[in-house]
């Protein structure tokens, strides 16, 4: 692939203007017909002939052509390869300039991206920034810090072995979420710094044929650094349409001493106002835990399921070091919360004063929810810039 192909891919990118309308939305029929999409996470109708095709776009594929993998000449492995010759791992890579934007993968035709693999430093994992867009839409459907996106908030590697999402040592960020598509998709990932940024990455899809009712995935990243006091966390608002909600990531710093986790996450659906259809019962609850995640004798106790995940505990170490750190997953796989017409989610942040009293805390929390919905885009909130999603 010659460089000035790669340079167009990592172009800098012009942000489109904020709008609350979606462009297309997907058909709800009584039931599903046409094509089969595959059970998610089991093997059921692994053995069942299609007619459907494998593509997949990386640095050594650009654009997921037939046989058009590793013919690059150039690249950031050229060097390394330079006694093989041509096919020998020439371009693994790709290197994003700061303040651009590069084109993982822009596919043409009806299908579902199966699988995203990428890994980059973990320094980076706030500073690139993960975009999908269906069918043309101006808005992306997908907005969120990469390490994020993969459950990897705080830039620091722990392992995740969910079905939809799992990082793996040291920092190879698998996403498994199925993105059906009718017309276009396109997986994009900017650059916020100023410095130069090497990404490794594999986008893989089949094109085939795509049942009327499959929805769009749709994931939104939020940050409330502190949160205000006596205020919830959203996680989700202003979604109008049909869909499910299918999971959330939370990162959360603790900026008081004991626990933490007393809050009730809640779910308003389909014209709830001030109060929601689904009230949980504490933090530690949601996510699968119980009793602060602690174990007599051994305290907080990290674990990662398919469905759920406690899986991150930074603790406070040294002078200069910050509060205690945490990472936590639910996927609502086999339980989504259904809406018909609007969504909203939020988290309450509670720990104990004295008395006996629960005390609202200010913490830093950052969240990504993932929802399928019947729009390729809908209202979302402005991402932070660069300051505001750094960690320290």
């Amino acid at each position: 692939m010659a460089e000035g192909r790669r340079s167009a891919r990592s172009r800098a990118a012009k942000r489109p203007a904020r709008r609350k309308s979606s462009t297309s939305r997907a058909a709800r029929p009584a039931a599903t017909g046409g094509a089969i999409l595959p059970t998610f996470g089991g093997t059921a109708g692994v053995s069942r002939l299609s007619t459907a095709v494998t593509r997949s776009a990386s640095a050594e594929n650009f654009d997921a052509s037939k046989g058009g993998g590793a013919r690059s000449s150039e690249g950031t492995g050229a060097e390394c390869a330079r006694e093989l010759g041509l096919g020998w791992k020439v371009s693994p890579s790709i290197r994003i300039d700061g303040g651009a934007t590069a084109v993982l993968a822009d596919i043409d035709g009806s299908g579902v991206i199966q699988h995203i693999w990428c890994t980059t430093h973990p320094n980076h994992w706030r500073h690139l920034v993960l975009r999908v867009y269906w069918e043309g839409d101006d808005e992306p459907a997908i907005e969120s810090p990469i390490g994020d996106f993969f459950c990897s908030g705080w830039n620091t590697f722990a392992q995740v072995s969910a079905l939809p999402i799992a990082a793996n040592p040291h920092g190879g960020l698998n996403s498994y979420f199925e993105m059906p598509f009718r017309q276009n998709a396109r997986v994009t990932v900017e650059n916020i710094t100023g410095e130069p940024i090497t990404l490794y990455y594999q986008v893989d899809f089949t094109l085939g044929d795509v049942p009327d009712d499959a929805a769009y995935l749709h994931a939104q990243f939020r940050r409330s650094n502190p949160l205000p006091y006596a205020t919830t966390h959203v996680l989700l608002d202003g979604v109008r349409g049909a869909g499910h909600f299918v999971g959330t990531y939370i990162g959360w710093q603790v900026n008081n001493d004991g626990w933490w986790g007393e809050g009730e996450v809640k779910f308003y659906l389909d014209g709830d106002t001030d109060f929601p259809t689904i009230a949980g019962t504490g933090t530690e609850d949601y996510f699968g835990g119980a009793w602060n995640f602690d174990i007599t004798g051994e305290g907080y106790t990290n674990f990662t399921t398919p469905y759920l995940g406690f899986h991150q505990f930074r603790r406070p170490d040294g002078a200069y070091k910050a509060n205690s750190r945490f990472g936590m997953y639910r996927f609502h796989l086999a339980d989504p919360v259904r809406f018909a017409e609007d969504l909203r989610v939020d988290i309450q942040a509670l720990g104990w004063r004295k008395g006996g009293r629960y005390l609202p805390l200010q913490d830093d929390i950052s969240s990504v929810a993932y929802f399928y919905l019947d729009a390729t885009s809908t209202t979302r909130p402005e991402l932070p810039d660069a300051n505001g999603l750094e960690v320290i």
